[in-house]
């Protein structure tokens, strides 16, 4: 059974409207956690707002979201400006667009979840819209009120589901051209190339994230254990220090590597065509 939806409302494409539910793709429910603790007791602590300024202690009922308009001057907004504010969630997922999924630079995901339809009414306005999608390998952009923010939402197919990522906005996701201008533009000759060929070549793969562990995670929960248990901590051994490469080194060996994989009828007429 799927986990309890964290947002109900509706697809709409058109006049095609679908009931859907959104169920979160990713959770980091798993990982370790820690309180703040007095170190003497054991005993959580509290966290506590005073004024900066004062250092008197501020109840909540007098905490208020506060905006620095200039230095030193802060403009004061209640909770019921900011609903007033906000655009009235109507609860509808409204299809604007479809393009190829490739056409999505993956910089401007935010976070997936999932879209499955809400109830069995749902099922067949849902199959048609998740059968078009995947047949014709095509993205769809809607835009919704979400979490109280306004979001565009990519929605793809996936298996016999959906899947939304929201997307990050176009003023949020940085100029990559203003992070690599310092970058110098190296012409790289034939060797070079072939060089970096070979590299990837011998790491070549498939993508495959059960094998990505969270080795950081894991770490914590190995210390917890341990002092749990009244046994000495784990040491994880430290990685290798990584080599400097000397390139020239790099192409010889890769030569070498390519001579030795070339068929023996092969080898024989380079060798006869470089004599």
């Amino acid at each position: 059974m799927a986990p309890r939806a964290i947002w109900k409302g509706h697809l709409e494409i058109g006049q095609l409207v679908c009931p859907v539910a959104l169920h979160a793709a990713a959770s980091t429910s798993e990982r370790v956690a820690f309180h703040i603790v007095n170190r003497e007791t054991g005993h959580r602590v509290r966290r506590v707002f005073v004024d900066a300024e004062t250092g008197k202690l501020v109840e909540r009922d007098d905490q208020a979201k506060g905006y620095e308009a200039d230095r030193g001057k802060t403009i004061v907004v209640e909770e019921e400006e900011l609903a007033e504010a906000v655009p009235e969630s109507d609860k509808t997922l409204r299809v604007e667009a479809f393009f190829p999924c490739t056409e999505v630079d993956t910089l401007y995901f935010d976070r997936p979840y999932y879209l499955i339809p809400d109830g069995e009414a749902a099922g067949a306005a849902f199959a048609v819209i998740r059968a078009g999608l995947a047949k014709r390998k095509a993205a769809a952009i809607a835009r919704a009120v979400l979490f109280r923010r306004l979001r565009a939402v990519l929605i793809r197919a996936q298996g016999t589901g959906l899947v939304a990522d929201t997307l990050e906005f176009d003023h949020e996701v940085r100029d990559a051209a203003k992070v690599f201008d310092d970058i110098p533009e190296l012409k790289l000759d034939k060797e070079m190339l072939d060089l970096a060929r070979h590299i990837i070549d011998t790491k070549r793969g498939k993508f495959q994230p059960e094998r990505f562990e969270d080795r950081y995670d894991d770490a914590l929960a190995a210390l917890v254990k341990a002092k749990t248990e009244g046994k000495a901590i784990p040491k994880p051994k430290p990685p290798e220090a990584a080599k400097p490469i000397d390139l020239m080194e790099a192409l010889r060996k890769s030569a070498a590597a390519k001579a030795r994989a070339k068929p023996p009828a092969k080898r024989a007429a380079s060798r006869r065509k470089a004599g």
